[in-house]
């Protein structure tokens, strides 16, 4: 058995506290747009934390890559991290850093099993859903045309976008909002095929595992009752052999024994 490279093992180790990193980002990223009263040390603070955040999963990315194997290979498989890392840096905006953190949790989610995976990208989804709001909301809350004015609406909004009904109740007014419009209807439709993908092939695994199981059974069942037709093939032929022999008090049968 091979042993778990060096790589493998930080991965497997920040994978947890990574994503608690980003559950914290979602906190620092939620609270000001939500409350828009909250007061100058609350902005900051969030803004610190998402800073931090975006901070680990840089330290995390240059991590991977000093213990990667190969450098090159490492950086041209993961070129989408890199671009995630370097964007808040070129642009320091929140939906930069918003759009970073998201990136770079789905990379990580693709180490998980299928399983996993599913979930992860189920999450991925409503943190999508959530992320997408709040962001829609931040930028036409204060338009004077915008209709999206509250967080239901922003909800409402993201969630006909996603899935691609578009009801026309509510729509974006300025060009950020239709920026973001455009990536959330790209984005959703890429992660609800991912998660219908993973459940089909959920269900189709588990048939097939059913279909070997009963194959099985019906190969030892198949054994089972040639091994019982030989022995009663057997069982016969001693009997007939028994039916060959004298009996001891038929006549002729002292021939057989000594006096």
């Amino acid at each position: 058995m091979s042993e778990e490279s060096a790589q493998a093992r930080w991965e497997r180790r920040t994978q947890r506290p990574l994503l608690v990193l980003a559950v914290a980002f979602a906190l620092g990223y939620a609270v000001p747009i939500v409350d828009s009263d909250a007061g100058r040390p609350v902005t900051l603070t969030c803004t610190l934390v998402e800073w931090v955040v975006w901070g680990s999963f840089a330290t995390d990315y240059l991590v991977r890559l000093a213990l990667a194997p190969e450098r090159r290979s490492f950086v041209r498989g993961h070129w989408l991290d890199l671009c995630a890392v370097i964007l808040p840096i070129l642009q320091p905006l929140r939906l930069l850093r918003l759009v970073s953190t998201l990136m770079l949790v789905g990379r990580r989610a693709r180490m998980a099993s299928q399983i996993r995976l599913t979930t992860y990208v189920g999450g991925a989804v409503v943190g999508l859903l959530m992320f997408g709001s709040l962001a829609v909301l931040s930028v036409e809350r204060d338009s004077p045309n915008g209709n999206i004015k509250t967080l239901g609406d922003a909800v409402w909004w993201s969630f006909t976008t996603m899935t691609t009904v578009g009801y026309g109740d509510h729509a974006p007014t300025t060009g950020m909002g239709r920026v973001l419009a455009v990536g959330l209807m790209l984005s959703g439709i890429a992660l609800l095929g991912v998660v219908t993908a993973n459940i089909a092939a959920w269900f189709i695994s588990r048939f097939e595992k059913d279909d070997v199981e009963e194959r099985r059974q019906t190969a030892a069942i198949e054994a089972l009752t040639a091994e019982v037709r030989a022995l009663r093939a057997e069982v016969a032929a001693m009997k007939g052999t028994q039916g060959i022999l004298p009996h001891p008090l038929s006549p002729g049968a002292e021939e057989h024994f000594p006096t």
